[in-house]
């Protein structure tokens, strides 16, 4: 099988395509065959060394995928799972494969009239969104959000999470050539480059703010983020795009998100009753918290009260190419990697 793998830190040469053989199930895990694998700017971070945690290089990123069951490990015939059973998996690393062994509970049964591209831009974005609003913000009907980078994976799920969830207003940062876009997803675009997005929540909002903020930029943009908060608000902070600047890795960029990211004073947050958050589901520990929300969403998505926005799907070989879309700026949605075998 192939395999992408980043042999150090670094721009796209660090990207390889490696063959290996394929690997068995061990007890409790299932063998798939991966159709499509979904990219996430961490994956991005990860290449440039900039992200955290992340395994000794080499190794193969992808948190994850959606492809159809080839082989069972011990005891997962049990879990009601058989071989041909086409999935949806968060498999936590190495999602960028022909062939990936994932524990058979972070699996998850597909119904027929939810396509391979739809379920592989399902776990990481909408769970983050999912997580942030539901489990930590205990999100109640009317609440108002503001989501930046709103054209990306996070900002297109909060859109449909939030109009599914019956929220009062998303505001929506993102460029200016990405307006049309945002608009047509239900929410207040906010033109990053010429408008002040705390004051723009403020004045729509009666100055009061929005109930959550979520910001996946870091440094001094998440303190924006939290003056936009009305008292009891929450801030959510899940991402540093600040740090990266292109597809090369620059320590000078990184070192100033760094430098400039806010230091909260909890007597201050409590005179405000704001909270922050931290958020990377990647180091979640409690599975049954994931599994339920999983559930949620698929089921949301078999009903059609969500449907992910797939901007683009590349051939894995591509993947520097892909990737270099993101860098770019130009997704509009969520981009994909293709590893079906009938596409070879």
């Amino acid at each position: 099988m192939r395999s992408v793998v980043y042999t150090k830190s670094g721009g796209m040469n660090a990207i390889d395509i490696v063959e290996s053989p394929t690997p068995s199930p061990a007890k409790g895990e299932v063998l798939i065959e991966v159709h499509r694998a979904g990219i996430n700017f961490a994956d991005l971070m990860m290449r440039q060394g900039l992200y955290s945690p992340v395994p000794p290089y080499p190794f193969t990123p992808g948190y994850e995928i959606s492809g159809v069951v080839r082989q069972l490990g011990e005891g997962v015939e049990e879990t009601g799972f058989v071989i041909g059973d086409r999935v949806v998996s968060i498999c936590g690393m190495g999602g960028y494969s022909e062939q990936i062994v994932c524990p058979a509970e972070r699996c998850f049964k597909l119904p027929e009239n939810i396509t391979f591209d739809a379920a592989a831009a399902l776990p990481v974005t909408y769970l983050t969104a999912h997580h942030m609003l539901t489990y930590l913000g205990n999100f109640q009907q009317g609440d108002s959000i503001l989501v930046h980078h709103a054209a990306g994976g996070v900002g297109t799920a909060t859109a449909q999470l939030a109009k599914a969830l019956g929220a009062s207003k998303v505001f929506g940062t993102a460029s200016t050539n990405k307006a049309e876009f945002v608009k047509s997803l239900g929410m207040r675009f906010i033109d990053r480059e010429a408008e002040d997005f705390v004051e723009v929540c403020k004045r729509e909002t009666d100055g009061e703010g929005v109930h959550h903020a979520l910001d996946p930029v870091g440094g001094k943009h998440m303190m924006r983020s939290y003056k936009a908060l009305r008292s009891g608000g929450r801030l959510y902070a899940f991402g540093g795009s600040a740090a990266v600047k292109g597809s090369k890795r620059s320590i000078v960029t990184a070192l100033r998100m760094v430098l400039t990211t806010p230091k909260f004073n909890p007597f201050k947050m409590m005179t405000s009753n704001k909270a922050v958050f931290g958020v990377h589901m990647g180091t979640w520990k409690d599975e049954g918290v994931v599994k339920k929300q999983i559930f949620s969403l698929v089921e949301m998505l078999e009903d059609g009260r969500i449907s992910p926005v797939v901007d683009k799907v590349f051939r894995f070989e591509e993947v520097a190419a892909a990737q270099q879309y993101i860098h770019d700026r130009k997704n509009r949605g969520k981009v994909l990697l293709d590893f079906s075998p009938q596409s070879k």
